[in-house]
């Protein structure tokens, strides 16, 4: 089949076009790429053969200049994209531009600005209080339903799929233990996210309003959060997760455009509590997304969070980031929160798989609690498109390595 043609049903057909970087064997240039199917297009060089006027937003080793670039040129490069891919008259001057996936290396596809990572999934949080709070009255924390909780991460450790993970080092302490004792972690974790990619910066001491998402966001990818449970136990209070998160953070080296998943927007779940008036979104358009994530380990399918069950959106957590007059920067990256579903196989994290070890997983190559040297995680997505199409979300892989 030639590569200008993708099979009937592909979910990076062109109704997707995630866009990426990549290098080819035996250059260290970088350049823009576009997924077409099995295939990777070189923006850059096709931009240039067709004349485009937005060839020098697409000819760089990084996304940031398409991200800067806004909204109004965001829209016109997908529109052409898609003609350059599907009109059969450009075939002759696309087609030497697409090189097969396994040809090439993926790297980051965004230079990472700041890095916030939230907890907006009831179900996890819930699931996190009957866990360590199992005598308190209510699961969630008193807070919860009138903000998107959050915390500041470490950008510098974000890091593309297929990056391995070295297993973190730290103190730990039982509760049972008399001190703290250092050294590997022993209860590694997932947290299988949605991370949202900002472009548009913002001014600082002006919060961005929740109508104004969509100017500031250019896409989303699949996240894993990777959590040392035993670090983050000892080390977390009073002031939040440190360690036990900023070793990595492992992101698709696919960012899938906003504009790509309109028929996969739908409304989030049902407010318990009125929110403040920068977070009420009861007049706003559907702020969630139909996303449908699957975690995998060593191949072997252990959960199916549904991200439409999230209780905040990718709005309101950016309203919230902003309201104190934070600024946003290009490139910042915001991850979702674990998503987990109410059903126990649609947990996203171990904690809440084995409940906290005590109830362990079987997989065809052993049980687990927590994650062992040689594991590898996949979390893999897909979101309803038109006409029954259905748009992919690129991978995210990390395997677990000792450190």
């Amino acid at each position: 089949m030639p590569p200008f043609e993708v099979p009937e049903g592909d979910p990076f057909g062109p109704h997707n076009l995630p866009y990426g970087v990549f290098s080819r064997a035996g250059s260290p240039e970088r350049t823009v790429g576009v997924r077409l199917g099995d295939h990777v297009l070189d923006a850059g060089a096709a931009a240039r053969a067709l004349g485009s006027p937005y060839a020098g937003l697409l000819a760089q080793p990084s996304l940031n200049p398409l991200l800067a670039a806004g909204r109004t040129a965001w829209t016109d490069v997908r529109r052409a994209l898609t003609e350059w891919v599907t009109v059969p008259s450009h075939r002759e001057a696309v087609a030497p531009f697409l090189h097969p996936l396994p040809s090439v290396t993926l790297h980051l596809p965004f230079e990472v600005a700041d890095y916030v990572d939230f907890y907006s999934s009831e179900n996890h949080a819930r699931n996190v209080g009957r866990i360590f709070r199992p005598d308190a009255a209510d699961s969630l924390t008193p807070n919860w339903k009138h903000l998107p909780i959050g915390y500041h991460g470490r950008s510098g450790t974000v890091v593309v799929s297929d990056t391995d993970v070295v297993r973190p080092s730290g103190q730990r302490k039982a509760p049972t233990d008399p001190a703290p004792v250092f050294g590997p972690s022993v209860r590694l974790d997932i947290e299988a996210e949605v991370g949202f990619v900002v472009g548009v910066p913002s001014r600082m001491g002006q919060p961005v309003a929740l109508g104004d998402f969509r100017e500031h966001v250019f896409g989303l990818c699949l996240l894993n959060d990777w959590s040392a449970r035993d670090i983050q136990a000892w080390e977390y209070v009073p002031l939040g997760p440190f360690l036990g998160k900023s070793f990595a953070t492992s992101v698709s080296a696919w960012i899938t455009p906003l504009d790509a998943l309109e028929h996969a927007r739908v409304a989030p779940p049902e407010r318990t509590h009125p929110p403040l008036p920068y977070l009420d979104d009861s007049a706003a358009e559907p702020g969630g997304y139909d996303l449908r994530i699957s975690v995998a380990i060593n191949g072997h399918v252990v959960s199916e969070p549904p991200f439409s069950t999230m209780y905040w959106t990718a709005a309101q957590q950016l309203a919230h980031l902003t309201v104190n007059g934070a600024s946003l920067r290009t490139g910042d990256l915001y991850g979702s929160g674990t998503v987990s579903g109410p059903a126990e196989r649609e947990r996203g994290s171990l904690l809440e798989l084995t409940w906290n070890g005590r109830d362990p997983l079987e997989l065809p190559d052993g049980k687990r609690t927590f994650l062992e040297d040689g594991d590898v995680v996949t979390l893999s997505a897909w979101a309803p498109g038109a006409d029954g199409a259905r748009v992919g979300l690129g991978e995210v892989t990390g395997r677990i390595v000792s450190g």
